[in-house]
């Protein structure tokens, strides 16, 4: 019977197997020294840190999901199909209110909100649908809501007509911050301040405020002509035109002072066609045909 013998290792390569051994052994204690200290510092247990660990994961998991099923577009068509629940149990728009409305043609109102008519309530943009009622010249403000099951509820703040904007051929009704409104007749402007000239329509809130530091003089105010960007030319309903000077101060200020000229005076109802006061502290008057007599007077001399 043959025997097999066998070669007991070199003394070298058991040295160097115990080395490493002792080297891991070393290595494992110290990982274990480190976590120890670690877990001492942390104001966690390690079941709680169990917990935290599981609750990142699974979170990471989920955000994952989430981002995996928006590419395949699963939202959408999880929501489409609430949508059509929705209709199906009568959720969708069968009817719109309207309140706030005076002025302005209610009509208008209805085009916009009647295209959403059968629409199932979730799908219906309720800030979409707002936005386009703020493009309508007379709407200031909108409102819009949902009244379940089948309601849309639209609330109007109209703009309020403050003056008449005369444009080349035609009149157009304007608010206080100068917003078109729409075309007026002259018969329907009779009695609204009506406002001229190049960039007059950005001018009206100034010029509101200007015809305020004259109380007397406002309601004798029929027309305000913007002259060259700066300034005002004022025609009453007397028909004589009283020159302003630029500036705000300065134009209050003549304004003040010619409404006290007036009230001792009587200058407007009298010979003068127009009033200067563009230059301070003095006012120029011109009568018609005033010069001619004068010229006639030298000439006969």
């Amino acid at each position: 019977m043959a025997t097999v013998s066998r070669k007991a290792k070199g003394v070298r390569r058991s040295a160097a197997a115990k080395g490493r051994a002792q080297t891991a052994r070393r290595a494992r204690a110290k990982t274990g020294s480190l976590l120890d200290k670690l877990m001492s510092v942390l104001p966690f247990t390690e079941e709680q840190l169990h917990r935290i660990f599981l609750a990142v994961i699974l979170g990471g998991a989920l955000a994952l999901a989430l981002f995996v099923a928006n590419l395949a577009g699963v939202p959408a068509l999880i929501q489409q199909q609430v949508a059509l629940l929705a209709s199906d149990a009568g959720f969708e728009v069968r009817r719109v209110k309207v309140t706030g409305v005076d002025r302005m043609n209610e009509l208008k109102v209805y085009e916009r909100a009647l295209a959403q008519r059968d629409m199932p309530m979730p799908l219906v943009d309720i800030e979409a649908l707002r936005e386009e009622l703020l493009e309508l010249p007379w709407v200031e403000d909108a409102r819009v809501s949902r009244q379940l099951p089948d309601s849309l509820v639209i609330d109007i703040v109209e703009r309020t007509p403050h003056a008449v904007l005369r444009k080349p051929g035609r009149l157009v009704l304007i608010d206080r911050t100068g917003a078109e409104l729409e075309p007026i007749s002259s018969a329907n402007a009779k009695g609204m301040l009506i406002v001229a000239g190049p960039g007059a329509k950005n001018q009206v809130g100034a010029l509101s405020d200007l015809l305020a530091a004259a109380p007397a003089i406002e309601p004798q105010v029929k027309e305000a002509e913007w002259i060259g960007n700066r300034r005002w030319n004022l025609t009453f309903d007397t028909g004589q035109i009283l020159a302003l000077p630029q500036g705000e101060d300065a134009s209050a200020g003549a304004l003040v002072a010619f409404a006290r000229l007036d009230g001792v005076n009587r200058l407007l109802g009298g010979k003068v066609a127009t009033f200067d006061m563009r230059a301070p502290d003095r006012i120029y008057m011109r009568v018609p045909g005033r010069a001619a007599q004068a010229l006639e007077t030298r000439e006969a001399e």
